[in-house]
């Protein structure tokens, strides 16, 4: 049997602004609270940002090698010239703060993807993996100085609870995970990023929400998830749900999917971006300090982009992007028989891996159009959307 194909994810040229807008806004923001009376701001936001400073002596060093290493130069691009993997993981904690979206103990990264920038910056790559992920996951040590033993086959999001330990220390969590995730694929991460649950809700709530449409009705009892069909505007607490729910009735929920899952995720996360285009928050400076609050609240990063400025310097090179620049997929897997839906990753994972290893494109140029004089043969298909027939 072939080998299937790893899944794409449009890329969206109609929107590429979508993407300056937001680096713009990282870009000049922290500028210009250095150079104002802002610098107060700035402080503020910056200790906001949940720094793992000690996260390398918990990765070990059986890891994949890299030429890669971060200057701490503020407004410059500690990576320049050099490819940068970023791994992003979004926890699914439910105690604590958390426990409002349902209690449940422990912590798992619901959502995880790695980001990788070219050496040259011409283009950024993204690839989903499926939280059901069956890999080996090697051992790892807590931040008390115990260790967890290495298992053959785990889900790949088992790592993050498994490498917080009893005090869910979020440092060891993603250490753990970057090491489950470098194992497998032979790629080395540089940096990563934490994004946690509240965080979301509370950035969602003061962008005022984000218009959405939703497909079918659609309910799940276990996230709490109800909507009806049509035009919406999901607040904090229904973006949590819609980006949990993997199970229920309505659409695809009774699949029960996590493939499918990240194929929603994805739809939200371009609302997103719709709406904070529109928004214009640049020039909404009560609104973009409000926003960026939240969301330096939301986060947990490793040293690389502990700092606000760091951050700006590396998207400062980005601002050349746009849609048509951004290819995402999802790793490709196939079904382990009596496992509860669980997934392994395929051969074709392995071309993905290489490519990012290598530094190349995800996937490869199409072909120029033919020269020919004769009549094309070619239809374009629109793109589709959910929005056909029910919010158009």
């Amino acid at each position: 049997m072939s080998t299937p194909p790893p899944a794409r994810h449009s890329r969206r040229p109609a929107r590429s602004h979508r993407v300056a807008v937001g680096l713009t806004a990282a870009v000049v923001a922290v500028p210009l609270f250095l150079a104002s009376g802002a610098f107060a701001v700035y402080q503020h936001l910056n200790h906001n940002l949940d720094t793992a400073t000690d996260v390398d002596k918990y990765l070990g060093t059986a890891r994949p090698t890299t030429t890669a290493t971060a200057t701490a130069d503020p407004l410059v691009d500690g990576y320049e010239g050099r490819p940068v993997n970023i791994l992003v993981m979004g926890i699914d904690s439910r105690d604590g703060k958390n426990s409002e979206f349902g209690y449940v103990p422990g912590m798992r990264s619901d959502s995880m993807f790695l980001v990788h920038l070219p050496a040259d910056r011409s283009r950024v790559d993204v690839v989903s993996v499926p939280r059901d992920s069956l890999l080996p996951r090697p051992e790892c040590t807590h931040a008390d100085g115990s260790t967890s033993p290495a298992v053959a086959s785990a889900m790949v999001n088992e790592s993050f609870e498994v490498g917080g330990g009893k005090d869910g220390n979020l440092t060891t969590a993603a250490a753990c995970t970057r090491k489950t995730f470098e194992a497998a694929s032979g790629v080395r991460t540089d940096e990563h990023v934490v994004i946690k649950m509240v965080g979301v809700r509370n950035v969602i709530n003061t962008l005022g929400g984000v218009p959405f449409c939703v497909p079918v009705k659609m309910d799940s009892k276990k996230s709490g998830l109800h909507v009806l069909p049509g035009k919406q505007v999901f607040d904090g607490q229904t973006s949590i749900q819609w980006l949990r729910t993997r199970t229920g009735v309505g659409g695809d929920l009774w699949i029960g999917s996590d493939l499918k899952r990240l194929d929603r995720q994805h739809e939200f996360l371009q609302a997103v971006a719709d709406k904070v285009h529109s928004e214009n928050l640049l020039g909404k400076p009560t609104t973009l300090l409000k926003v960026l609050d939240q969301a330096t609240k939301a986060i947990s990063v490793s040293p690389g982009l502990g700092d606000l400025r760091s951050i700006a310097g590396l998207a400062a090179t980005l601002r050349g992007i746009d849609g048509g620049d951004i290819e995402a997929v999802t790793v490709p897997t196939a079904s382990v028989p009596h496992t509860g839906g669980r997934v392994a990753w395929t051969s074709a994972a392995d071309d993905i891996w290489q490519r990012i290893a290598d530094d190349r494109p995800l996937v490869d140029p199409a072909p120029k159009p033919s020269t020919s004089t004769g009549p094309s043969t070619h239809t374009a298909k629109p793109h589709p959307t959910k929005s056909a027939g029910i919010c158009g």
